[in-house]
């Protein structure tokens, strides 16, 4: 059995996943709090780079880089698409502001100190030594054909669902039987 390595001095590997945490938060909240829409989508690119290289980290670099391609290079073009062909206000405007906005903050607040409770608390003596190779293409793949193919196939219905959804909504010739 390993010794846990103390919390008070940690390893390079954890100050520069606890800094690029640090930026996925904080790009996350910026994510959120922006008023332009094309500035959240950036922000959302600088989110999805830091989570990246938290799986670098961890030693999963395939998982990184599918994050890479996927979210950043398809995720975020598609949301810049859908904006622009929704017509979406590009600058500010005043009407995505709501009163609502200090309640919001209060309860998002609340969410998540019970969220970091709940986590510290039931993980607070867990340790798993990092491993090169668990993140390989070869296990996740065996992982996602063997344990999680049920899963995997009713995302795919998901998820052309909402593509279809996502055409018939962008389209205007398409009209209603009266």
């Amino acid at each position: 059995m390993t010794e846990v390595p103390s919390y008070l001095s940690p390893s390079g590997q954890e100050i520069v996943f606890l800094l690029l945490g640090a930026v996925a938060v904080g790009s996350a909240l910026l994510v959120v709090t922006t008023r332009q829409l094309v500035h959240a989508a950036l922000w959302l690119v600088v989110c999805f780079g830091a989570l990246a290289g938290c799986y670098l980290v961890l030693t999963a670099e395939f998982v990184a880089w599918v994050q890479v391609l996927i979210y950043v290079g398809a995720i975020v073009v598609l949301l810049l698409f859908g904006i622009m062909l929704t017509r979406a206000p590009i600058g500010r405007t005043a009407d995505l502001d709501s009163p609502n906005r200090p309640t919001a903050a209060i309860v998002a607040i609340a969410t998540a100190a019970v969220l970091v409770t709940v986590v510290v608390d039931g993980f607070r003596m867990a340790y798993a030594p990092l491993e090169p190779g668990a993140g390989s293409a070869r296990e996740l793949g065996s992982s996602i054909f063997r344990n999680w193919v049920l899963p995997f196939e009713a995302l795919s219905i998901l998820l052309l669902a909402a593509l279809i959804g996502a055409v018939v909504l962008s389209r205007t010739d398409i009209r209603g039987r009266d």
